[in-house]
């Protein structure tokens, strides 16, 4: 079984920067890759980043591409996402989750998540 537990979230102004962390707990640790998703009212969840076991492989989606940095520290079973030049468009619950495969941009890929923390970006 493993546990996640996600938090940073906040409220900030557009063009702010959050760092959120993933604390794993139980199995979820440096044997998983791990990934980020955001889910907005009334939107289905998306994927945002993830990161191979190693570190080494990283993946995001084009509307955070290069301005979010998704890393981990395995020796402390956290894995972080860095979020800068916030977006009102940005706001949403983000989630942790935790993969026995390879990193990946589909949530059915992921058999362990968080309880997410919210993200509220204004203009």
């Amino acid at each position: 079984q493993a546990t996640l537990a996600e938090s940073g979230g906040g409220l900030v102004q557009a063009g702010a920067s959050l760092r959120l962390s993933c604390a794993a707990s139980g199995r979820a640790r440096s044997t998983y890759a791990m990934g980020w998703f955001r889910q907005a009212p009334g939107k289905e969840r998306e994927f945002v980043a993830a990161i191979s076991r190693s570190g080494i492989t990283t993946l995001y989606s084009d509307s955070v591409k290069g301005r979010f940095t998704i890393s981990r520290d395995n020796a402390k079973n956290t894995v972080y996402l860095q979020m800068n030049s916030l977006k009102p468009g940005d706001t949403a619950v983000y989630y942790c989750a935790a993969s026995e495969s390879f990193p990946s941009r589909a949530t059915h890929d992921y058999g362990y998540w968080g309880q997410g923390t919210q993200v509220t970006v204004s203009s």
